[in-house]
């Protein structure tokens, strides 16, 4: 969540630790700060707000500094503000930190710190891992050992970077349950929490190992779990440059929404067999005999990508009729779950470092269960640690609310549901032709709803000042209404709640009146005369009706204040087109409203904390 950029090399520090938080700040932060190796010891500049109210402040002689750390910080242990910033420091002066993650044990610690004397200057759980660096310095320890002697003694969930005046030119890094990737240059060394970060100045990364410690500097770079066989380790990231500019566009979010039909195109691309009428999903590695053998799926994960794990139940049911149980993440580590025999798990993560669909992960493998991955982003905790997986290529995904990943989870979602169904004898050879067809059309016809972007974002003037909304669906369609709902809120701060239609009756329907919009998806599919009683229902109480329905549907528009058209799919892959509407429409509320969409209100990107 909270973003860490370190550097150590012959350039401008400073430069390129503010052009390193610049690219993090998607991650979501309340305030920010720096620290450079100077001559005199540590220059430290911090503040609440944004990497811009940092930049305002007098860099003093920070910017001759070659080495030196930074940090965008979204608050949990004390509130935000200049002491509670980071980069954090020991009581001497002389050590300073950066750190993403929770200490679990740091009162206990902060206690037995302060009986021995020593004062702290923030409410930070962070500070306490500054003062037993710092001990461990005081006890004439080098800064490496010092780092991981400290670390024995603490619980929970890190990444940090750590600088000194008594070594300069070293930059000390480690990682427990949240990202960190060192970025390897020529006579040059970039820590971050992501290659955005990274990528302006190399290509070449080493993703840091669960609980490894690393020393970068002039004298080279050295591990704890690789001696002198870290350059082994490197890899290269594909994607480059523009693929995170926003490319003319007025936010990455609505770049990221136009940027679909390629998204899902790549989701697909090489993996489909027209012939067989089958997906190909090398990395799973599975065999059709394995693939019969499943006799239970659970699916876990967080936010949006639990949404899309809800389609996923209803595609791999109807499609290969294997049960699935869908599961929160953060709810699913902490039940006495019941693993029984036949049952594989799929987690689900943009990012690959969802903290709870990680902590679910270990979980279940520690049960003997064989779990797969589906992330985007190559090289990530979850894509090293989960048995195989899919990758869903959808490339960097800057805005903090998720548009193109989740259709790309859908997607591939849809790719794994097809491949189960042939193996199972249950898609017969027709069928999936047909099917991997139908994929094959979605770009286009996504393609053709962006083209009503204008018209949409001259509806969304009218819901403006609506305090809340109300989102209905059926059948595939539900969790797109949960998920039209969610971007809503994320962005606009509308109250907004999606429901399965039928149970707007239980409850929901006391709420609607003449200034309750209902946005209903009510396309031509199995439900669609269901989802037109509900309709009338609404009409029969004065709510306001926003219907997303298929194109040349004219009864939808005698029942409707307004009507927002898609393609005719067929019904699996109907929330492939009905969920591009509802990005576009959250994202012209917002904006009307004069919101961030990029960085709504205490939003992260990638939550690596639980």
């Amino acid at each position: 969540m909270c973003g860490i950029v370190g550097y150590v090399g012959s350039k401008n520090a400073l430069e390129i630790l503010l052009g390193g938080l610049r690219r993090l700040e998607y991650r979501g932060y309340d305030s920010a700060g720096y620290a450079v190796q100077s001559a005199d010891g540590l220059i430290i500049r911090r503040c609440r707000g944004r990497v811009a109210d940092l930049e305002a402040l007098d860099p003093g002689d920070a910017v001759k500094a070659t080495a030196g750390i930074a940090h965008t910080r979204w608050a949990t242990h004390g509130e935000p503000s200049e002491r509670n910033a980071h980069p954090q420091m020991d009581s001497t002066g002389r050590i300073a930190l950066v750190h993403n993650g929770i200490i679990e044990n740091y009162r206990a610690l902060r206690r037995e710190l302060q009986a021995q004397g020593i004062e702290f200057k923030s409410d930070t759980d962070t500070e306490v891992i500054a003062q037993l660096v710092g001990l461990e310095v005081t006890a004439g320890k080098g800064l490496f050992e010092s780092v991981r002697s400290a670390l024995a003694r603490v619980q929970g969930a890190y990444g940090i970077a750590v600088i000194s005046t008594l070594e300069p030119g070293t930059m000390v890094a480690a990682r427990h349950g949240s990202p960190l990737v060192v970025g390897v240059g020529e006579s040059e060394f970039i820590v971050a929490s992501d290659v955005a970060a990274i990528i302006s100045h190399t290509r070449d990364v080493i993703f840091l190992g669960e609980g490894e410690v690393v020393s970068v500097g002039l004298d080279g770079m050295s591990s704890d779990r690789t001696p002198g066989l870290l350059r082994d380790r490197v890899e290269t990231v594909e994607w480059d440059l523009a693929e995170i500019e926003k490319n003319g566009f007025s936010h990455y979010m609505l770049k990221e929404i136009f940027s679909q039909p390629e998204s899902l195109t790549n989701a697909f691309l090489g993996r489909i067999d027209l012939d067989e009428g089958t997906a190909h999903l090398g990395g799973l590695g599975l065999t059709p005999a394995d693939m019969n053998a499943v006799q239970r799926i659970i699916i876990t994960a967080c936010g949006t990508s639990w949404h899309a794990a809800l389609i996923g139940k209803y595609l791999i049911e109807s499609l290969a009729r294997v049960p699935v149980d869908v599961e929160y993440a953060s709810e699913f580590r902490y039940r006495d779950f019941v693993i029984s025999p036949g049952s594989i798990m799929f987690v689900i993560s943009q990012s690959g470092e969802t903290a709870d669909t990680l902590a679910a992960l270990r979980a279940c493998r520690s049960r003997g269960c064989r779990v797969f991955g589906i992330v985007n982003v190559v090289g990530s905790t979850i894509a090293r640690e989960t048995d195989a997986g899919v990758y869903i290529h959808a490339g960097p995904e800057i805005g903090v609310a998720s548009t193109k990943a989740f259709t790309s989870q859908v997607m591939v979602l849809s790719l794994v549901a097809m491949a189960f169904g042939r193996a199972r004898g249950v898609l017969s050879r027709a069928q999936g032709v047909e099917l991997a067809r139908e994929i094959k059309l979605i770009p286009g016809k996504v393609s053709k709803i962006l083209e009503s972007s204008d018209v949409i974002a001259s509806l969304a003037r009218e819901f403006t000042f609506a305090r809340n909304f109300l989102y209905l669906g059926r059948g595939y369609n539900y969790p797109v209404a949960l998920e039209g709902a969610l971007k809503l809120k994320e962005i606009s701060y509308i109250h907004a709640e999606g429901y399965p239609a039928a149970e707007m009756k239980h409850g929901p329907i006391a709420l609607i009146d003449e200034e309750m919009p209902v946005l209903v998806i009510a396309v031509k599919d199995a439900a669609y005369d269901k989802i037109l009683s509900n309709i009338q229902e609404v009409r029969a109480r004065r709510g306001r009706v926003l219907a997303v329905a298929t194109e040349g549907d004219e009864e939808i528009s005698s029942v409707s204040d307004h009507v927002l058209w898609v393609p005719a799919a067929v019904d699996p892959l109907m929330p492939l087109l009905t969920v591009i509407p509802l990005q576009l429409l959250a994202y012209h509320v917002a904006t009307a409203r004069g919101c961030d969409v990029d960085k709504p209100r205490n939003l992260a990107k990638s939550v690596t904390v639980e």
